[in-house]
């Protein structure tokens, strides 16, 4: 993912647990708080509960994949933060990525295929 697109900094890591909206199902907890910017901005987050560090970074490699699939479905715009659960340290990518999907959708982050491809003017599949 491009470095404009990454959240690094512990103060908007914060600004997004204290300020921002919250979402969470068993395997994620989704914090997201609009940025003002042009484009939107990821974050991830694993806690050492989650594991050790060759846990931790299989889990943010995971997360990271699934967000990058869907990434350019998310409105500009947002600071989303996504916060990896215990359960996670045994989950496959498939239900890492119906997470996120599910995240997304509840927190109305996530455009419509149709209204994608319109967006894009790209072809529908025959």
């Amino acid at each position: 993912m491009e470095k404009r697109y990454r959240l690094r900094k512990n103060a908007d890591f914060q600004r997004a647990r204290h300020q921002g909206q919250s979402w969470a199902n068993e395997l994620l907890v989704l914090n997201v708080v609009p940025n003002g910017l042009a484009h939107s901005r990821f974050g991830f987050s694993v806690s050492h509960r989650v594991g050790k560090a060759v846990v931790r970074n299989r889990v943010k490699r995971l997360v990271r994949e699934a967000v990058r699939r869907h990434k350019d479905r998310v409105p500009d715009g947002w600071d989303v933060i996504l916060i990896a659960r215990l359960p996670m340290r045994a989950a496959d990518f498939s239900a890492v990525e119906r997470a996120v999907e599910q995240l997304l959708r509840r927190a109305r982050l996530l455009k419509a295929v149709r209204e994608f491809q319109e967006q894009n003017k790209l072809s529908e599949p025959t």
